[in-house]
């Protein structure tokens, strides 16, 4: 090492022991502060809640794809679907993961699901298809709404359940209570699912599934006959209207459907009756932003 290399060495390291400043006669240090540990790398796609998640989503298509033709194994991926829907809640409270990402896509897959289920039911029942459409639409606008006016008027650090009871005592009580949600929630979507499957066993609802058309005779081969022939030979398109309903004719037994059907009928109802008010308060919330938006702009000379 050279002299000069040593002579250096010595001078930074008085500089750095002797004082930096001096007040009152007391000499102060300077110190050289330590680096700051590196902070976490966290991805937040990787939380327990959005692999859930994102298995939500795989379940729903797979549930799509079977929705057609094979009731039961539809119903019973469908179900799975929805009742993870409360594991993925349990996840983020137990590992403190809870995220905004996580909440829309928890939305957007309960929103998503509903509707193709809905579609499928407007298909299978065309006379009263304005009717599903009708749900379809409130379903959508209400949690649209509702989380629009949560995000814009609440804060954007704020759940879309975070409602005060002052501004809506029904919403208050629908979000925050867990059971309460997780009840409304199952049996609405169980309700949908035993429609679903009474489209494939009931003749009640579809007549043509089970019962041969008037005036014909119990061997021809009209759609719906149990004695029909091979659905190939009588439509040329394997997934025309036609032959969807023939295949799907005589599959299950509809009892269960039925009890199914009529036991969540009711909590049903209360839900689309929740959706109601829950568009109705986001409105007025949003409103109520506006006219304040309007009155600080007068107050300002922006508006006459």
């Amino acid at each position: 090492m050279s002299v000069r290399t040593r002579r250096q060495k010595a001078a930074a390291a008085a500089v750095d022991e002797q004082p930096a400043s001096t007040a009152n006669g007391v000499a102060h240090t300077t110190s050289t502060p330590k680096k700051a540990g590196k902070e976490p790398q966290e991805n937040i796609f990787l939380f327990w809640p959005n692999l859930v998640g994102y298995a939500r989503v795989v379940l729903a298509v797979a549930s799509l794809y079977y929705m057609p033709l094979h009731p039961r194994t539809c119903s019973f991926l469908y179900s799975i679907s929805c009742l993870l829907d409360a594991l993925d809640g349990y996840l983020a409270r137990l590992f403190h993961q809870s995220t905004t990402f996580g909440s829309v896509l928890d939305m957007v897959t309960d929103r998503c699901t509903t509707a193709c289920l809905l579609v499928f039911l407007a298909s299978a029942w065309p006379r009263y298809s304005i009717i599903f459409q009708g749900l379809i639409s409130l379903d959508l606008a209400s949690h649209y709404m509702h989380m629009y006016a949560t995000l814009s008027m609440g804060g954007a650090g704020k759940s879309h359940k975070a409602v005060d009871s002052s501004r809506s005592w029904i919403l208050h009580k629908y979000y925050t209570s867990r059971t309460v949600l997780f009840i409304f929630c199952a049996l609405n979507e169980l309700f949908f699912i035993g429609l679903y499957l009474l489209s494939f066993s009931s003749p009640k609802l579809s007549p043509s599934l089970l019962q041969p058309p008037p005036h014909t005779e119990p061997m021809t081969p009209q759609p719906g006959n149990p004695a029909h022939q091979p659905p190939g030979t009588l439509f040329a398109s394997p997934w025309s209207a036609g032959a969807l309903e023939l295949a799907r004719a005589n599959k299950i037994d509809s009892t269960v459907p039925w009890i199914i059907t009529g036991v969540s009928f009711p909590i049903m109802a209360i839900k689309q009756f929740i959706n109601v008010v829950q568009l109705v308060k986001a409105s007025n919330w949003l409103a109520e932003g506006d006219l304040a938006k309007r009155r600080a702009d007068r107050a300002e000379g922006k508006l006459a």
